[in-house]
């Protein structure tokens, strides 16, 4: 059993195409200075859609709610994804 923490984080491996290894980031850097694009933020965005079996609100798709793995984490526990464990 993973946590959904681990689970952003293996996601943004494979899905953010990040200059900076996400291993070497804290939960709250932000993902954008190291190398988040738009583009990269909608292919995350779909994969933890079908990662977590959600579908992200109008509300949540701005910028911010992708900033960092900590935001990601919150956004996903309000849509109803446990924190501790999938």
């Amino acid at each position: 059993m993973s946590s959904v923490r681990d689970r952003v984080r293996a996601l943004l491996k494979t899905t953010g195409w990040l200059r900076t290894d996400i291993d070497t980031l804290a939960d709250d850097a932000d993902l954008y200075a190291a190398g988040l694009t738009s583009h990269a933020t909608v292919t995350l965005m779909l994969s933890l859609e079908e990662a977590f079996d959600v579908e992200f609100p109008d509300s949540l798709l701005r910028r911010r709610t992708f900033s960092s793995v900590a935001a990601l984490v919150e956004a996903l526990s309000g849509i109803g994804v446990k924190k501790e464990a999938v």
